[in-house]
């Protein structure tokens, strides 16, 4: 790892060093509790779980009309009277 006189050191996620990660880690750990690290991380990862399917799966939703146009003018007429 030691290249013409510098250092290569691994990339961390958005630019965090070590020392930042671990802050987070117990600022989180005082929030939240110990107890409940379990709980955050099951519900965390049920979220980019459910988030990934929806992203690539097809629409589950049919947002097409279930009766013709010509029924629905039928029941107006039928309402109308």
């Amino acid at each position: 790892m030691f290249q013409g006189g510098c250092y290569s050191y691994p990339v961390m996620p958005f630019g965090m060093g070590f020392g930042e990660l671990l802050l987070v880690l117990i600022i989180v750990v005082v929030v939240f509790g110990a107890s409940k690290l379990p709980q955050l991380g099951d519900g965390l990862g049920k979220a980019i779980k459910n988030f990934k399917r929806a992203v690539h799966s097809h629409d589950e939703i049919d947002v097409s009309p279930a009766t013709k146009k010509s029924e629905l003018d039928d029941e107006a007429g039928k309402a109308g009277k």
